[in-house]
C-alpha cells in the first residue's frame, strides 16, 4: 500500500516582514520589492518597521517617535540596543495576532525600534514560522554589523571587551558586548521552525560558524533592476562637468568620512592617477571631511534612472569598500555595462564573473590603476556584455524573490 503524505500550503499566504525601515534604504527597498511580488501572486503583505516613514499601505509603524528616541538615547549612551520600546513590542505583538501572518520575515532588528526580549519570547511560543534575512552580521555578533577590518572573531565563542564598542551601533561609555551577545544568543536559538537566509555565500560561511548553525543557513543574493539599471548615452558627463576626454573612474558610497579606509584610499588613487584618467565621486562628505577639487564630486544623485546615466557615463566602476555582504553598488554599475574593480575582502569578489571586472588585494591602489589600463586597452565594450550577463544571470529580482517564496512554502509545509 502507497500512503501519499498531503501537504497544505495556503492559496493565499499571509507574510509579516519586520525591518528598520520601509520603502526607502536598501533593506526598505528589498522588503517592498518582496512584498509587490507576493501581491502579484495574490498572496497579502505586511511590512512593520521602526523608523522614518513610507508609501506602503500595509505597513504598521512600531513605537511611537519618542519611545524610539528614548531608545537610541539608551543604546548611545548605555550600549543596551534592543532593551526599549517595549510598550510599541507589545503591540506589535498585538498587531501580529491580528494579522495572523503565515510567515515572520524579519530583516534588520537593530535600529533602536524593538525590545529583542518581548518579541523573541512570542515568536517561541507562538509557532509561526520564521525567515531571517541577514543583511549583516550583527544577528550573530555582541552589537558589531561589521567586524572583518578589526580582525575580531570573538563571536565564534563569546563576545566581550569589544575593540569596537564605539562603531556602529554605537556606545559611547559602556561596552555591553558580552551580555548582548548572551542574550542574542538565548533568544535567536528559541524559534523551533526558523531559516537563516543571508544575502551572500561569504555571509552565508560565515553565519555557519556562529549559534545560527542551529538553523539551516542559505544565501539567495540581493537583486537589481535592470529595467532602471542599464546601458544609457553617455550625455550626462556634461551635467556633472564630468571631463569628456578623460577615462573615468567612479566610486560611489552613502557617505566620505575623512576617517575610514574608503576615502583614505580615494585620495590615494586620485594622487596616483595617470593623466589621461579622471576619479568621480558620488556621495554625501560627513563633517570636516573634502573632496579635493582635482576630483569630480557629485553629493548626491536623485533616483535609480540618474543613477544608471553616472554609472553608464564611467569606464569604470572602483569599489573602496572592504566590508560588504553583497554590494548592490557593483551589480547595478556591471547592469550598466560598466566593468568593476573590487577589493579581495568579504562578498565583493562574488560579484564579479569573469570578464566582468577584476579583484585586487585591499587597499592596493597601484592595483586598480594597473587594472583600470588593462580596461582602457581592451576597451569598455569588451567587458560589457559579460557584465550585464552575469547581473542576469545572478541578481534577477523575479528569480531570486522567488527563491524567498518557495522558501516561505518550505516552511509552511513543515
Amino acid at each position: 500500500m502507497i500512503y501519499v503524505l498531503m501537504i497544505h500550503i495556503p492559496l493565499n499566504m499571509v507574510i509579516l516582514q519586520i525591518n528598520t525601515v520601509c520603502g526607502r534604504g536598501s533593506t526598505g527597498s528589498i522588503c517592498v520589492d518582496i512584498a509587490s511580488q507576493l501581491e502579484k501572486m495574490g498572496h497579502t503583505c505586511y511590512i512593520a518597521y521602526g523608523q522614518g516613514n513610507t508609501d506602503y499601505e500595509k505597513s504598521y509603524k512600531i513605537g511611537s517617535k519618542l519611545e524610539n528616541y528614548l531608545h537610541n538615547i539608551g543604546s548611545r549612551l548605555l550600549g543596551n540596543q534592543g532593551y526599549y520600546t517595549a510598550k510599541g513590542t507589545r503591540r506589535l505583538v498585538k498587531y501580529i495576532e491580528h494579522v495572523k501572518p503565515d510567515i515572520i520575515h524579519l530583516h534588520n532588528l537593530h535600529g533602536n525600534y524593538l525590545n529583542l526580549r518581548i518579541i523573541f519570547n512570542f515568536l517561541s511560543m507562538a509557532g509561526i514560522s520564521v525567515v531571517w534575512t541577514l543583511h549583516d552580521c550583527w544577528a550573530f555578533t555582541g552589537k558589531c554589523a561589521h567586524y572583518t577590518s578589526a580582525g575580531c572573531y570573538k563571536w565564534e565563542k563569546q563576545c566581550g571587551h569589544c575593540p569596537q564598542f564605539r562603531s556602529y551601533p554605537s556606545s559611547l561609555f559602556l561596552d555591553r558586548s558580552r551580555r548582548l551577545y548572551t542574550d542574542k544568543k538565548k533568544w535567536f536559538t528559541s524559534i523551533d521552525n526558523m531559516a537563516i537566509v543571508s544575502v551572500s555565500r561569504w555571509l552565508q560561511k560565515e553565519a555557519s560558524r556562529s549559534f545560527l548553525s542551529k538553523y539551516p543557513v542559505s544565501y539567495i543574493y540581493n537583486w537589481v533592476d535592470y529595467k532602471k539599471f542599464f546601458p544609457q548615452p553617455e550625455d550626462i558627463r556634461k551635467k556633472y562637468q564630468i571631463p569628456e576626454d578623460k577615462f573615468i573612474l567612479l566610486s560611489v558610497s552613502a557617505g566620505w568620512n575623512k576617517n575610514t579606509s574608503r576615502y583614505k584610499d580615494a585620495m590615494e588613487l586620485m594622487k596616483m592617477l595617470p593623466e589621461d584618467m579622471h576619479l568621480v565621486m558620488v556621495g554625501q562628505c560627513y563633517k570636516d571631511t573634502e573632496i579635493p577639487p582635482s576630483i569630480t564630486h557629485i553629493p548626491y544623485i536623485q533616483g535609480a534612472e540618474e543613477l544608471a546615466k553616472v554609472y553608464s557615463a564611467a569606464d569604470v566602476y572602483v569599489h573602496l569598500s572592504v566590508e560588504d555582504t553583497f554590494g548592490k553598488v557593483i551589480a547595478e554599475a556591471m547592469a550598466c555595462g560598466t566593468p568593476s574593480i573590487v577589493f579581495d575582502s568579504t562578498a565583493c569578489p562574488e560579484l564579479i564573473g569573469n570578464n566582468c571586472g577584476y579583484v585586487v588585494r585591499p587597499h592596493n591602489v597601484s592595483d586598480i590603476i594597473a587594472k583600470a589600463n588593462i580596461i582602457k586597452k581592451n576597451g569598455k565594450k569588451y567587458f560589457s556584455t559579460p557584465a550585464i550577463s552575469y547581473v542576469k544571470e545572478n541578481f534577477d529580482y523575479e528569480r531570486n524573490v522567488m527563491q524567498i517564496i518557495r522558501l516561505y512554502e518550505k516552511l509552511i509545509s513543515r
